[in-house]
């Protein structure tokens, strides 16, 4: 009997519910009459995007594709976290694809070549018609150009094509409430408000099917010079093994024992529905909005962002879950467990400050990516949304100094603390949180005034949760140049931050621990300030970063404990105030536990400071979060 058989080419959807296509298939599948007795899933790893040469056959094969780099920056464009995360989901969703009868499979190179190849093979089999080619839309200007040369290739073997709408966001795209991508509002707030009341707008989330087609009977097999492993464990050995051979960063600082990664979860759906469940549960959610701006631990924030940047879950599945935990419908799967939790997580009362903060965050993803939809080619132009090129960028490749200066921003290097332990902690976990990053953005393009697309670029290789229109929109915003109404004059003081946000620097000292010991928290916000006598003491007298940092940043707090307001930044803004409270020397431990100190010999300030006016470059930036 012929089979026609439908390929559903998946990138960003990895998931089995809450998907639009695999819901529409399994509803007509049910049906008598079906237009296809077999489907193919697909998922490709562009060779663009990530490197395949892992995947050679011998050693002897050569990649036809050129290395996965970078265009500023020359880094790998997916690091090894992000690598691991992206196998493990996949085959996650291949697990839960054949659960329903069907099946994934896998192929490395260039969607628009993979699909010619896959219809030409089949054209070849007597039993096999295509009927043919699905995938979802993406806003990126690479993914726009996959789906042109997918459309190409289907098309010209006279194939249907479909592209589906990308369903995984808050609001869908048919409830918008301008039809043009131009009718976007260039603030987020003004967005905001016309899409609300947020607990209403998105839509239902569509069920999961209970059968899909099976797979081909004979799936051609990956053309020469590739082969694809068959176990989960050996397709992350394929995809690491030339992130091995070159590293990221030469030479890396060394892991800091015993600090404990903010970000240990594994990717896939299932993965993702854990965790919020446990956000849930255990009350993270409803406290998301006191703890979003955390350093250390589990769930000062969701994590949801790696999951949702993949299509692993979806916003609306997050947003069903939580009004099924706020109107206590029992008929939930977890509605048992929360319940027997609810004086803790806040069951059954409704919309809480943690909940609304949760929607309020979700939102601020579909704005980014509606920004990609309206300025396409600009998210990675460095004169940006604004089309701004009145600054004077600097290049890390138009001097040997800027060189090291980059190679010591890269590793941690900086002398400025959280700058430091925020890379630090990036590297080695493919994490940081929102608050970090923005502080990271903002030193790297306004402190030091360099290209910000190498931080973007550098961000990509890195976070576990990458995603195009978040990271590169959000880096946009902290340069300047993209859709903050405050552009340039917005500027992060990571010093006064660390004093907000890091009071006693146990972020800081988890991550560089060079500083653990150092008995005054504003040497540890800034190494420079140790005494001469106690970097002797420490050990750490001549380091580069303690000696020369890369900027100086006189803020300070006085024995009363206020914090002081000093000069920097660009335009050498001036942060004033007076007060911001007492603060106390380190004593170790703190942090939610996920660093474990042997106490150290910090002295109390005394509280009672006033809050005074804040300069520019001490002020809340309001930027798209992306580690939620």
């Amino acid at each position: 009997m012929s089979q026609r058989v439908l390929i559903y080419l998946l990138r960003r959807d990895l998931r089995l519910a809450d998907n639009p296509i695999l819901h529409d298939i399994g509803r007509t599948f049910s049906q008598s009459q079906h237009p296809y007795t077999h489907l193919l899933p697909v998922f490709v790893f562009p060779a663009q995007q990530v490197e395949v040469s892992g995947f050679l056959r011998s050693p002897e094969d050569r990649s036809p594709y050129p290395e996965a780099r970078s265009q500023v920056g020359n880094f790998w464009r997916c690091g090894p976290h992000r690598a691991k995360f992206l196998a493990e989901s996949v085959w996650d969703l291949k697990t839960a694809l054949e659960s329903v009868g069907s099946g994934l499979t896998l192929r490395v190179g260039m969607q628009g070549q993979v699909v010619k190849e896959l219809l030409e093979t089949f054209k070849e089999q007597s039993d096999v018609e295509t009927v043919g080619v699905w995938m979802t839309s993406e806003e990126g200007v690479e993914e726009k150009r996959e789906e042109g040369e997918v459309q190409k290739a289907v098309e010209a073997a006279g194939k249907e094509f479909k592209l589906w709408v990308d369903e995984k966001y808050y609001i869908d795209d048919r409830d918008l409430p301008f039809p043009k991508p131009s009718g976007l509002p260039d603030v987020f707030t003004s967005f905001r408000k016309t899409v609300e009341p947020l607990r209403s707008a998105p839509r239902r989330v569509l069920s999961k099917p209970s059968k899909l087609p099976p797979i081909p009977t004979n799936i051609p097999p990956h053309p020469a010079p590739f082969s694809m492993p068959e176990t989960l464990d050996n397709l992350k050995t394929s995809l690491l093994k030339p992130l091995d051979t070159s590293p990221v960063l030469a030479n890396p600082p060394s892991y800091p024992s015993p600090t404990e990664s903010a970000h240990s979860f594994s990717g896939g759906a299932t993965s993702a529905h854990d965790r919020l469940h446990h956000l849930l549960t255990d009350g993270a959610a409803a406290s998301y909005k006191d703890t979003r701006n955390g350093l250390l631990g589990l769930d000062f924030s969701t994590k949801l962002s790696a999951y949702l940047a993949l299509g692993c879950i979806t916003a609306r599945q997050v947003h069903a879950s939580l009004l099924a935990f706020e109107d206590a419908e029992n008929s939930h799967p977890s509605a048992e467990k929360w319940k027997s939790n609810k004086h803790k997580n806040g069951y059954g009362a409704g919309e809480n400050k943690g909940t609304a903060g949760i929607r309020f965050e979700l939102l601020w993803r579909d704005y980014m990516r509606l920004c990609t939809r309206k300025f396409g080619p600009r998210l990675f132009r460095i004169s940006g949304f604004r089309d701004d090129e009145s600054y004077p960028w600097k290049s890390p490749s138009s001097s040997e100094d800027h060189k090291r200066i980059l190679d010591r921003f890269l590793r941690g290097d900086t002398g400025t603390g959280l700058i430091d332990a925020s890379q630090r902690e990036l590297l080695h976990t493919g994490y940081t949180s929102n608050r970090a990053r923005q502080n990271v953005a903002s030193f790297w393009a306004k402190h030091l005034g360099f290209d910000w697309r190498v931080g973007a670029e550098w961000y990509e290789c890195n976070l576990v949760d990458y995603d195009v229109s978040s990271n590169w929109g959000n880096w946009q915003y902290v340069a300047g140049v993209g859709n903050d109404p405050r552009g340039e004059s917005r500027v992060f003081n990571p010093v006064k931050q660390s004093h907000d946000y890091d009071r006693e620097g146990e972020y800081i000292k988890a991550w560089v621990p060079e500083l653990r010991d150092v008995s005054d928290v504003q040497g540890v916000w800034q190494g420079w300030m140790i005494s001469e006598g106690e970097r002797a003491n420490l050990g750490i007298k001549g380091l580069e970063w303690v000696e020369r940092p890369l900027k100086r940043i006189n803020f300070s707090v006085d024995r009363k404990g206020g914090g002081g307001g000093g000069r920097g930044g660009k335009n050498n803004e001036r942060g004033r105030g007076r007060g911001g409270g007492g603060y106390r020397g380190a004593r170790g431990g703190g942090g939610g536990g996920r660093w474990r100190g042997q106490g150290h010999n910090g002295h109390n300030g005394h509280g009672g400071g006033k809050q005074g006016r804040t300069g520019p470059m001490d002020k809340e930036m309001k930027a798209a979060p992306e580690g939620q």
